[in-house]
């Protein structure tokens, strides 16, 4: 099952449009959407206007692979969970956020290998064909090193 997000805050209409119309054309039945308060209406892809986190983080757990807007919270999780990850970052120029903040944050992390990233509606359909052959590499913890745990604590006591 593929996992889609759009995050808790807002619709991203752009991405579940594309998300569907590749699901439809590709015949795939396990597409599951996270849509927030869209009024898009699906018809190849089951969805969900929010999830509480549990259900959030069994849908993430029981999933191939995830695609979703880029923040840190999906992206931690997949991370946390080893998953495959396709970002595709809300833009501003379109409204669909106060700033690109996201952009950023999918470049950095697809510069470091750890999530596939696409900024426009074709190459997003192009990655969602590679998605679940991509590999991010090895699961990050659930909690900071100590070492830096360590660190942080020195500077907030001195």
């Amino acid at each position: 099952m593929i996992f889609v997000t759009v995050g808790a805050q807002m619709h991203f209409d752009r991405l579940i449009r594309t998300v569907d119309s590749w699901a439809h054309e590709r015949g795939r039945r396990d597409v599951f959407a996270q849509v927030g308060p869209s009024e898009y209406t699906a018809r190849s892809i089951e969805t969900s206007r929010f999830l509480d986190p549990v259900a959030f983080r069994a849908r993430a757990r029981e999933a191939h692979a995830l695609v979703a807007h880029a923040g840190m919270g999906t992206i931690i999780t997949a991370l946390e969970l080893g998953k495959p990850l396709l970002v595709f970052p809300r833009d501003v120029a379109r409204r669909e956020t106060r700033n690109d903040h996201q952009v950023a944050t999918a470049r950095h992390f697809a510069d470091s290998g750890r999530v596939l990233a696409a900024f426009d509606e074709a190459e997003l359909r192009r990655l969602l064909d590679e998605l679940e052959s991509f590999r991010p590499g090895v699961a990050i913890g659930r909690r900071a090193s100590e070492k830096l745990l360590a660190r942080i604590r020195a500077y907030v006591e001195s």
